[in-house]
């Protein structure tokens, strides 16, 4: 075997180099281990900062009565309850997550809500969707696209069941545009952020493969090209809290 040929064959899992085939079971373990405390770890994280950051990108979504969303690696469901509202009784909205764990504590939230007349719950792989072309008036993937192997299929996908006039927003954690908050950034991901998930989610190793998967995935500029080579048009981006966050649009035309 070549040694270009083995590369095809491998990703990175953290900054680990992992087969391709082996990393989506060794997210769905993370994603099972974390599953519990996922909501609670987000708040004290972010220091609750993710809230202003889910809010900036449903404004943005311009999600009207009547239409199909989309909320891909939706997790515990907190951008599928808000779509479902504004989306209404003629709308419909599909929460879907490739695990297991996160889609069955996701339902159980939103239907304590009593949120169910208008959403449906898929497992799903980001990298070949199950679902028709040109379907969706609006996709969300918040904080998954740096766990997908796959990314140029995931993007692909993902046009292929957006309607001509739907838009993609990309919600990750990106690259801090000040050196000095870069410096503090580092300090917390690597060494604070670890020992949290210790303590609170009896999970250390799970939180230091967050922090690297972070450091992995593309910054902003990149993100955006990979936007446009997939087929996205007027592709833009928003740098929230410094750029520790970025809010990527694309549309399909």
């Amino acid at each position: 075997m070549t040694d270009q040929h083995k590369e095809n064959n491998t990703t990175h899992f953290g900054f680990r180099t992992v087969d391709k085939n082996k990393k989506a079971d060794m997210v769905a373990d993370i994603f099972d281990s974390v599953s519990a405390k996922y909501d609670l770890m987000n708040d004290l994280m972010s220091f609750g900062i993710h809230r202003l950051w889910k809010r900036f990108t449903i404004e943005s979504s311009a999600v009207r009565p009547g239409q199909k969303i989309l909320d891909l690696a939706g997790g515990t469901g907190d951008f599928t309850a808000k779509f479902s509202r504004m989306a209404g009784e003629k709308g419909e909205v599909i929460l879907a997550d490739i695990n297991s764990s996160m889609l069955m504590i996701g339902r159980e939230k939103i239907r304590n809500q009593g949120r169910i007349n208008n959403i449906h719950y898929v497992q799903a792989n980001a990298e070949s969707l199950p679902f028709c072309d040109n379907y969706f008036d609006c996709i969300t993937f918040a904080f998954g696209l740096r766990n997908v192997t796959e990314k140029e299929k995931a993007l692909s996908s993902i046009l292929r069941v957006l309607k001509p006039g739907g838009r993609l927003l990309v919600l990750e954690f990106s690259a801090p545009v000040f050196p000095w908050l870069r410096k503090i950034y580092d300090v917390y991901s690597f060494h604070v952020l670890p020992k949290m998930g210790k303590i609170v989610a009896q999970d250390e190793q799970s939180y230091r493969y967050l922090a690297e998967s972070i450091r992995m995935h593309p910054d902003q500029d990149t993100l955006k090209l990979m936007m446009m080579n997939a087929g996205f048009e007027q592709v833009t981006y928003s740098n929230l809290t410094g750029g520790i966050v970025a809010l990527h649009r694309g549309f399909k035309f």
